[in-house]
């Protein structure tokens, strides 16, 4: 992956945008279609749009949510401090003594997480996990009237943890649920710009996935797909003490490929395709079952209007929904190219299961 798409990434997971506060990394997301797509537009919901060969049939829907998870400045007491509720699914365990950055009222405002030291917890409250109640954000100022010049209630924020280079391909950030997917979408549709597809691509970078798949289910529903592929992130399973995971979720490495998803949210058609484009390509992959709806953009897909061909790939992740996420530069290169070839190799609708 060369150091422009690189670049492009990391500002773009770089972005503050919980569930709710898209408007940053569309912005971003937006910008780059504009050097691509026939058209590019958002609608009502926050949705982001960019169209690859206008008028081609059938139509195919690539998805992948910009939003993260967040917080949320709840109540500003007297003294100037920030109480806050969550956005999205917290493991509470990481929140303590982290740094944040709020968006305030004339651009980003840094502050702590603070709770009471522990010489000062009870014993038995130090086995426990806090929870986000029994903790405030400090951001320094001395009363609530100094607080409030910079931050409103409703304000929303992340931890102050951005996108940096490990060993390797691999690439540390918070965000990459689903950054990384909203990036994938964006460069396969700029990828089959430069290839001849039948098919009309409408790459969508969707909103709200962390409360429910809510942009998926406007964004899909506006679309009107034939076919829809669905990339978020999947559960690395090679790292310690995933034992029991690996017989859950399936043996899933870091740099392996793709991870393909089989069951009744896909298609499987378009799975026999996809498979038979990455033999043909030789780009590695990996299969994992998913015996019900899969909880992604996929299952909002598959089920509008009157049913969609639906594929899911995910992006293998280590410490998802944390502010240390892991991603292989390699995997996200794979997955931009598996999608690529197989919307190129699609010419018509004939996906009809029986």
């Amino acid at each position: 992956m060369n150091k422009e798409t690189v670049s492009t990434l990391e500002n773009y997971v770089n972005t503050i945008s919980p569930s709710g506060f898209e408007d940053q990394a569309a912005k971003l997301w937006k910008e780059e279609a504009e050097g691509f797509a026939d058209e590019v537009h958002g609608d009502r919901h926050g949705n982001s749009f960019a169209v690859v060969n206008k008028g081609g049939s059938p139509r195919v829907m690539l998805a992948g949510h910009t939003d993260e998870i967040g917080l949320m400045i709840s109540q500003i007491n007297d003294d100037g401090y920030l109480h806050f509720t969550t956005i999205g699914g917290w493991d509470p365990q990481v929140l303590p003594g982290q740094r944040v950055k709020l968006r305030g009222k004339e651009g980003t405002v840094v502050g702590v997480l603070g709770r009471k030291p522990i010489h000062l917890l009870e014993k038995e409250d130090r086995e426990k996990v806090v929870k986000p109640e029994e903790m405030w954000i400090d951001i320094g100022v001395d009363d609530k009237e100094e607080a409030e010049e910079l931050i409103s209630i409703g304000s929303p924020g992340v931890l102050d943890y951005e996108f940096t280079h490990l060993q390797g391909n691999l690439v540390a950030a918070r965000g990459f649920d689903d950054k990384s997917g909203g990036f994938v979408v964006l460069e396969a549709a700029r990828e089959l710009a430069r290839l001849h597809p039948k098919a009309e691509i409408h790459s969508v970078a969707t909103v709200q996935e962390e409360i429910g798949l809510r942009g998926a289910i406007t964004s899909a529903y506006g679309v009107a797909p034939d076919v829809g592929i669905a990339v978020d992130v999947g559960f690395a399973t090679d790292t310690p003490s995933m034992d029991v995971e690996k017989r859950k979720v399936g043996d899933v490495k870091m740099g392996g490929g793709p991870i393909l998803s089989k069951g009744p949210n896909i298609n499987p058609i378009l799975l026999d395709k996809m498979e038979e484009v990455a033999a043909d390509k030789d780009i590695p992959y990996q299969v994992v079952g998913a015996p019900k709806g899969t909880g992604t953009d996929a299952n909002a897909i598959q089920l509008t209007r009157s049913g969609v061909a639906t594929a899911l790939i995910s992006i293998p992740n280590r410490y998802m929904h944390s502010p240390c996420e892991i991603v292989s530069l390699n995997d996200l290169e794979n997955i931009i190219d598996l999608i690529a070839a197989t919307v190129e190799s699609i010419e018509e609708d004939n996906f009809e299961l029986f």
